[in-house]
């Protein structure tokens, strides 16, 4: 058995603490599969395949309306695990996942994971962990959709892309990946027009710096402080 396959999945968090026969067992089910950029990986509606742990690349979790408009929902980046939800209910998959750039992820198939589950009790509370996260996740960024503005919402998520996605010298920050204005659209729900609005003032104010095609956040303390601005507001008028 390639001791790489053990070493990836203990590199999930999902199986860091799984003792060595359920991983020697997980191993043994699971391979390596690899996708181009912009290949699909799943679509919502598919049958659940497997559970995914990402290995290099960058996947986005996506959905679509009958119009076309597309939202994101999430980046997975290295070591992520995804596509469970559809594993621990049989349903359909409720989500679209696409490779952004050449990526390879670990797939464990169902079966192998339904076997894991039953004699690794520590592995079903990890599952739970990582829903209630993904819960709680989904509660905050409803309340920003509905409570917050533009502005608050752009600065929140140019902040967390900037933590995930840049090198960081001090409180700077310069992005490693570019995100365009559309794939900021797409995170965010509105048009590109509009973060190209807010992108304009952002850069006007000294909170980011764009050239050369490169993102700059001269000081993330500056940008977080921007994304609570929102955020008191809403407080102070509840």
């Amino acid at each position: 058995m390639p001791q790489d396959m053990k070493e990836a999945i203990r590199k999930c968090h999902l199986f860091a603490s799984a003792d060595d026969p359920s991983v020697a067992a997980l191993a043994l089910a699971s391979r390596f599969v690899r996708f181009r950029a912009q290949q699909g990986l799943f679509m919502a509606g598919d049958p659940p395949d497997g559970l995914y742990v990402l290995q290099s690349g960058l996947v986005r979790i996506w959905i679509a309306d009958e119009d076309g408009r597309e939202l994101t929902i999430a980046l997975m980046e290295p070591g992520d695990p995804f596509g469970e939800i559809a594993l621990l209910d049989g349903l359909p998959r409720t989500a679209n996942a696409t490779a952004l750039e050449p990526t390879e992820c670990l797939l464990t198939p169902p079966a192998a994971l339904d076997a894991a589950l039953e004699g690794y009790p520590t592995l079903a509370r990890h599952l739970i962990d990582l829903l209630c996260e993904h819960l709680r996740r989904n509660t905050a960024e409803m309340g920003a959709f509905a409570f917050l503005d533009l502005d608050s919402r752009l600065a929140q998520k140019l902040h967390d892309l900037a933590v995930a996605h840049s090198v960081i010298d001090g409180g700077a920050a310069r992005f490693t990946r570019r995100f365009s204005q559309s794939d900021l659209a797409q995170m965010l729900g509105v048009t590109r027009e509009a973060v190209n609005k807010r992108l304009g003032a952002f850069a006007h104010d000294g909170l980011i710096v764009r050239a050369g095609g490169q993102t700059t956040v001269p000081d993330l303390g500056a940008l977080a402080a921007r994304a609570r601005v929102g955020e008191g507001l809403v407080r102070r008028s509840a």
